[in-house]
């Protein structure tokens, strides 16, 4: 089935991290949430590294460094090094470095992380929008201390006309508390200010993907994420298979009204899933969708389960019916009642 018109999560008959040679991993929402481990994930790693599988970590997070979040990873229990992380502070300096000259000044509004990544391009991060010669802009994640003046910094370059550029536009991002506002919510406060609108790299457009195959070599690469807008819309521009776990920012209800750019290959509750195979989802609109013990039809525009087994099975079989529908999901709003029985 093609990615275009997926309109169920696929099966597999082999264990993902024996099917898949790298999983490009996102990390906030799928390995860790602020500074702790997400359930299942320090073990099911060790597990799918010492099957073969090469681990290579992808963030749109551009606040650290590679080494910091491999420091970060190995204290957590998941054994990393800076070659294994890509952020993308990576892409976005290695876009500006297409387009500015060599050891030209960038105004940063973010992170070291960004100024790690400019400064490996060969360009010279600076505070300041009055710095002489000032060739670009770069914005990205800065945390929640992040001063508000520094927006009104970028914002006085980018009305001289210096290009903008962000590393992602993220609206939120997860953390041990909750779902926090993101690098996205920063770039919409300075586009208030401007009118102006930035390149962006991270994912799911093509730099954050490029920059990734790069640094990695993968051949048969497997991106895991928890995010429909970043990690598996990326995927699906990059053409490659998706495992999105619910871990972090997309819940049962969003994945039910994914438009097709946004369904993952497949889906399990955590990280868990690289572990095990993938059930194949049978039937079709006519006598329902079945996946595990549970049965998924529309019946007069709502979605209807029926049967038991594992929840995730339920979901898988609720996707189906929900993608299948005409208008991409339309009946996913009347799915309360399906996903009450799922209880995940």
């Amino acid at each position: 089935m093609s990615r275009q018109s997926r309109t169920r999560p696929a099966g597999s008959a082999r264990r993902l991290h024996q099917a898949y040679d790298t999983a490009l991993l996102d990390l906030d929402g799928v390995v860790y949430a602020g500074g702790r481990a997400i359930g299942h994930a320090v073990e099911s790693l060790a597990t799918a590294r010492a099957g073969g599988m090469h681990l290579a970590y992808v963030t749109n997070n551009a606040l650290r460094t590679p080494e910091a979040v491999a420091a970060h990873l190995t204290e957590l229990g998941v054994p990393a090094g800076a070659g294994d992380v890509i952020t993308s502070a990576q892409a976005v300096a290695r876009l500006i470095a297409g387009q500015v000259p060599a050891g030209a000044p960038v105004l940063v509004i973010g992170g070291e992380g960004l100024r790690v990544a400019l400064r490996e391009r060969g360009l010279v991060p600076v505070e300041s929008a009055d710095e002489p010669g000032l060739a670009a802009v770069v914005q990205g994640y800065g945390g929640p201390e992040l001063p508000w003046g520094r927006f009104a910094e970028a914002s006085y370059a980018i009305a001289r006309g210096v290009p903008w550029f962000a590393s992602n536009t993220d609206l939120t991002i997860p953390g041990e508390r909750g779902i926090g506002p993101g690098n996205g919510a920063a770039v919409e406060v300075v586009r208030i200010a401007t009118g102006a609108e930035p390149q962006v790299a991270g994912k799911p457009l093509p730099p954050m993907h490029r920059e990734t195959i790069l640094r990695t070599g993968a051949e048969r690469p497997l991106v895991v994420g928890d995010r429909l807008d970043t990690d598996i819309e990326g995927a699906f521009h990059g053409e490659v298979d998706s495992l999105l776990v619910l871990t972090g920012v997309t819940d049962a209800a969003q994945l039910l009204r994914a438009r097709p750019e946004h369904r993952p290959t497949y889906v399990d509750l955590d990280l868990r899933g690289l572990l095990t195979g993938q059930p194949e989802v049978t039937g079709g609109p006519a006598e329902g969708f079945g996946c595990g013990g549970w049965t998924a039809a529309v019946r007069d525009g709502v979605l209807e389960l029926g049967g038991d087994g594992e929840p995730v099975d339920g979901l898988r079989a609720l996707c189906a019916a929900a993608w299948t529908e005409a208008g991409g999901g339309s009946c996913a709003a009347e799915a309360g009642k399906a996903l009450a029985r799922l209880d995940l």
